[in-house]
């Protein structure tokens, strides 16, 4: 962890930290509707190494986790056909934020307050380490790939739409 900007803990760093995985701390200017690609740009990284951390639902209105590259977009109709769900859509901020228990902006996979299924672009498990939120706004970590994987059970979808 890198101690010289060290951020408070969060249920995401927490839950890392129980689990002994390590990770990388990177603080940096929240914008609204900024996203991925902002925050990218303010660490100097490439967005496609960046996940975002989606809270979505199905028909049935189960949620569930979506990570998909910081420059891409979900294609809701193949994660749907890929996980067997007759629709996926969007959950409201309000409802993403009951069920994962951080503010969106600030949505992590890691320490959330419902058990959800993980879905993560398959690609973005081709890079060692990527870039996440931290369960702030404003806070990004890095980790290993694989422990999306191990940690979480992430299940690999091939869904990821270029941005228009």
């Amino acid at each position: 962890m890198n101690k010289s900007r060290h951020v408070s803990e969060t249920p995401a760093t927490q839950f890392l930290k129980q689990h002994k995985i390590a990770f990388d701390e990177y603080p940096y200017e929240y914008l609204d509707h900024g996203g991925a690609a902002e925050a990218a740009r303010q660490l100097g990284v490439d967005p496609h190494v960046v996940a975002k951390t989606l809270i979505m639902e199905d028909e049935h209105t189960h949620p569930l986790i979506v990570l998909m590259h910081g420059d891409c977009e979900v294609s809701t109709k193949n994660l749907a056909r890929q996980i067997g769900a007759k629709k996926i859509a969007p959950c409201s901020p309000d409802i993403a934020q009951k069920h994962s228990g951080y503010q969106v902006g600030g949505t992590s996979p890691f320490g959330t307050r419902k058990k959800m299924p993980v879905w993560v672009e398959a690609s973005l498990l081709d890079y060692p380490v990527i870039y996440l939120n931290g369960g702030r706004r404003g806070y990004m970590i890095s980790v290993p790939s694989a422990s999306l994987v191990a940690l979480l059970a992430a299940q690999p979808v091939h869904v990821n739409l270029p941005k228009a």
